[in-house]
């Protein structure tokens, strides 16, 4: 749910923090006072698209956050771990800035993340919903999403099974018809390689750091004369001389060793010159070791800057390194013995693919009985909901659409799943998206979530003044929806209907007002009897008379009594 919202210089809004509860929450207040802009400012935050347009009048940037709060299992959390984001306990915090110079920064948790993937982290926390906005309604392909969430556990275990055959499907498949490309390109295609093939043979590579070797012995040749020069003064220095250095250590260590019995310290002394002097004979000797092994050959230098040109030659074409040139060179001779033994790899290929055609058809049928079953109750369901929001004339159905005689098998199963309504006695059956009025759409959409909320993971939902053009007892019932689908998950509602804002178990009242000469937004939480004359209000406009009052009053407690039956 979303617990803590910030706004800073958005619109007509200049500094704004809202605390928000469990359940039902309303936003009323007069027109143009912000409420909308309230939840442009979450929708923008939800990875909605921006614009500097909306950054208040006089100022640089606009900074919205949002502070969410989540159960352990939310599908929030596996978004969060495949962008490497950490999740803070049951926290998520979403935090948005747009500025004037362009530079505008999403982060998610405090890491800086693109637009779209604050969207796709948005759109697992926040669900919202304006007078012409019932997306999932209107598409479609998320028709069979929908269906798919509320049949549940049964149909989720046998769509893994599916999902796994399919992948060996659409292998399998994919070889097929690699196998049954054009002769010419074939031909082509076993030319090229076994050009490459050959190329790689020829070079036998075989060590997988030869490049580095060689470029060690390279860097010897290449400097010869200077590691000659600094091996044979360093020697000299030390022993090849009459006055040499370590022979004049030798002296003092004697000398030292007259005397070291004396005080531990001359002891301690003598010790370190005697190490040393053993240390420095023992360098001397590897010096003299390494010059006797050193030797200049001209030729074996330009054995190897040829090596190394086709070694690098072939990293160019092949891979970055030796092993990953000797694995494109495993890859394209297992290609190349496919191809050139095609026929018997194309039985075998078809052998597989009937196989796992079998299989798929197999657990596609299972997956569309589920499927079958699951929409009869949904239907059933969602025609007591139309019921309850007085539109039990309308008749809704989920429609497969198959081809005759042909299956389509997809990532999704064998079906194609579209809500279809009839908005009156005696009318065919027509796609949801295409018939549905505004008014009904609304509806529809509130019958919907009351059912599928249970099983969306949605942590709120937002209504934007989705009750506009009812009254009476549709506009009680709209209400008792409401508040129903905000036993499953948070709601957030921008309304003007009284019976709406009487069933709240939050109501924030939305005023401006002119702070030298510019306009400001705040949110005032109402209780008691500012509670009350705001629902008088809604009901009687500027006039507030002691019967749209005692109205109010009467309207608050039947809301009561209605929330204590649920």
């Amino acid at each position: 749910m979303l617990q803590e919202l910030s706004i800073k210089n958005f619109a007509i809004i200049e500094n704004l923090q809202v605390s928000f509860d469990e359940g039902m929450t309303v936003l009323t207040g007069e027109t143009g006072a912000g409420k909308s802009i309230i939840i442009d400012a979450v929708g923008l935050l939800a990875g909605g698209r921006g614009s500097n347009d909306l950054i208040r009048y006089g100022e640089n940037k606009t900074v919205i956050q949002g502070l969410f709060s989540i159960p352990e299992n939310a599908k929030t959390v596996s978004v969060l771990e495949s962008y490497g984001i950490e999740a803070d306990g049951n926290q998520v915090l979403l935090q948005r800035e747009l500025s004037r110079n362009g530079k505008n920064i999403s982060r998610v948790n405090g890491t800086i993340v693109t637009v779209a993937t604050l969207r796709e982290v948005g759109e697992t926390l926040i669900d919202i919903h304006g007078q012409n906005e019932h997306q999932e309604l209107m598409d479609p392909q998320k028709h069979i999403d929908l269906l798919d969430q509320f049949a549940g556990n049964e149909l989720r275990e046998v769509k893994m099974t599916y999902l796994n055959t399919y992948s060996k499907y659409v292998d399998t498949r994919k070889q097929l018809i690699q196998l049954k490309t054009d002769e010419k390109e074939t031909v082509q295609r076993i030319d090229l390689l076994t050009f490459q093939i050959k190329e790689i043979e020829q070079a036998q590579l075989k060590d997988p750091e030869e490049d580095e070797k060689l470029e060690e012995e390279r860097n010897l040749l290449v400097n010869y004369q200077k590691v000659m020069q600094a091996l044979t003064s360093a020697y000299d220095s030390m022993q090849n001389s009459e006055e040499n250095g370590i022979d004049k250590i030798g002296l003092g260590m004697a000398a030292l060793e007259k005397v070291q019995d004396i005080n531990p310290v001359y002891q301690a002394i003598a010790s370190s010159v005697s190490a040393a002097y053993y240390q420095l004979q023992e360098c001397a000797g590897d010096i003299l070791s390494e010059i006797e092994q050193l030797s200049y050959d001209e030729g074996r230098l330009n054995e190897i800057e040829n090596r190394l040109e086709l070694i690098r030659q072939l990293k160019r074409k092949y891979g970055n390194t030796i092993s990953e040139v000797l694995g494109h060179y495993e890859k394209i001779s297992q290609e190349l013995d496919l191809i050139e033994n095609r026929e018997s790899y194309l039985e075998k290929l078809n052998v597989d693919y009937n196989k796992a055609k079998e299989e798929i058809l197999a657990i596609g049928k299972q997956l569309t009985a589920i499927r079958g079953k699951a929409a009869v109750v949904l239907e059933e369901q969602i025609q007591l909901q139309l019921k309850e929001l007085y539109m039990e004339k309308v008749l809704f159905k989920t429609v497969f659409h198959v081809q005759p005689g042909k299956l389509a098998i997809t990532d999704n199963g064998l079906d194609h799943v579209e809500f279809y309504i009839a908005t009156n006695v005696g009318e065919p059956l027509k796609a949801l998206a295409k018939v549905a009025s505004g008014g009904e759409l609304s509806r529809m959409m509130l019958a919907m979530k009351a059912i599928f909320t249970k099983t969306q993971g949605i942590t709120s939902i937002i209504f934007d003044e989705v009750d506009t053009g009812v009254s009476g007892r549709v506009a009680q019932a709209i209400a008792n929806k409401i508040h129903l689908v905000a036993s499953y998950s948070q709601v957030l509602c921008i309304t003007h209907l009284p019976q709406v804002a009487a069933m709240a178990d939050q109501h924030l009242y939305i005023e401006k007002e002119i702070i030298a000469d510019r306009t400001k937004t705040h949110v005032k939480p109402l209780f008691g009897p500012e509670r009350i004359n705001e629902v008088a209000r809604m009901l009687a406009g500027t006039d507030i008379t002691e019967l749209s009052l005692a109205h109010a009053k009467e309207l608050l407690q039947l809301a009561d009594t209605e929330k204590n039956k649920a």
